[in-house]
């Protein structure tokens, strides 16, 4: 089984997953936050660092990005390509209602037949292996029919499928039934991404579709960050590997931004998923939420890993019931 953590924007940037990867080996694929290439043809300069090969030395990186113009993706990929990136990943999952407003992410998948000019356009002239993150579609799992018959015309490298439509968002449970009935229909290599918070979760999924190759974890990954290490037979994280991570987490942060105040918004961000994996966490939680100085942070981030239990596995304190 291949295990890859998938895209959180203002999370899994360059600093996270270059210390992600040095305390917790076992990640096949890291995929990068979307970017949206457009008709200037060229990347910004904060993509272009983001995209330097340097920052990703010796990590397994895919870059996504997020568009319906089959130019853009096209200039866009091909570019990435010649940076020495051996995948790029279409993003047609992202259910923001910025993003589906456009016809982008989600909101492609409710044009079959633009999208199929879209990868007709694209195959038609890039080489390189092309990925593709998907949700079901944007208001019924039945869409998904005739999305599917789409990416089974064209030589799509692996298909990582969200069990969900736009509409759910991130509520409620996934839909399995959905997910198995189209299962046997997918020409191409299958990801599964969706609720993988806890070993018991990636091993069911595994037992119930044995011929899914891949599992990609987000929110799951970021609560707990040795999970794909324990589901690959190592230890469970102890708090001082985990304490070990956060320095090195805020000194990277500290650097790329230049601002200890800066970094520690990026922290907080972390710490939202990273709190379930601590034992009644609330009070702590607030105080880390509150803090605004340097000092004030490293004493609260200190108080979480000296004072309070690790659990088994982590809560879902971002759950969303429907």
């Amino acid at each position: 089984m291949k295990y890859y953590f998938a895209p959180m924007e203002g999370v899994t940037g360059a600093v996270y997953r270059r210390a992600h990867q040095k305390y917790f080996p076992g990640v096949d694929k890291y995929f990068m936050p979307f970017f949206t290439p457009t008709a200037a043809a060229r990347f910004t300069p904060r993509q272009k660092r983001e995209l330097a090969p340097a920052l990703d030395a010796g990590v397994p990186t895919v870059p996504q990005l997020l568009t319906k113009n089959a130019a853009d993706f096209i200039w866009a990929a091909n570019a990435l390509f010649d940076m020495g990136f051996d995948e790029v990943n279409l993003n047609l999952g992202c259910p923001s209602g910025t993003v589906t407003a456009k016809g982008k992410g989600a909101g492609f998948l409710a044009q079959p037949d633009a999208l199929d000019r879209f990868f007709d356009a694209v195959f038609a002239v890039c080489a390189g292996r092309i990925s593709v993150k998907t949700r079901l579609g944007m208001h019924d799992p039945a869409e998904f029919d005739r999305v599917l018959a789409v990416y089974d015309r064209y030589p799509i490298a692996e298909l990582t499928i969200h069990p969900r439509v736009r509409q759910d968002f991130y509520k409620g449970s996934v839909r399995h039934g959905a997910f198995a009935a189209a299962l046997p229909r997918c020409a191409m290599p299958v990801c599964y991404n969706g609720d993988i918070v806890t070993e018991r979760d990636a091993c069911a999924v595994q037992a119930r579709y044995p011929s899914v190759g891949a599992l990609m974890i987000g929110r799951g990954l970021i609560a707990d960050p040795s999970l794909v290490t324990r589901l690959r037979g190592g230890a469970r994280a102890d708090k001082s590997t985990l304490e070990a991570f956060h320095h090195d987490l805020f000194d990277g942060y500290t650097a790329a931004f230049g601002d200890r105040r800066t970094a520690i918004l990026r922290m907080k961000e972390v710490w939202f998923y990273h709190l379930g994996l601590f034992a009644d966490s609330e009070k702590h939680g607030k105080r880390l939420r509150k803090a605004v100085s340097p000092q004030e942070y490293e004493a609260a981030a200190a108080a979480i890993f000296h004072e309070l239990a690790l659990l088994d596995d982590a809560a879902p304190r971002w759950f969303q019931p429907a």
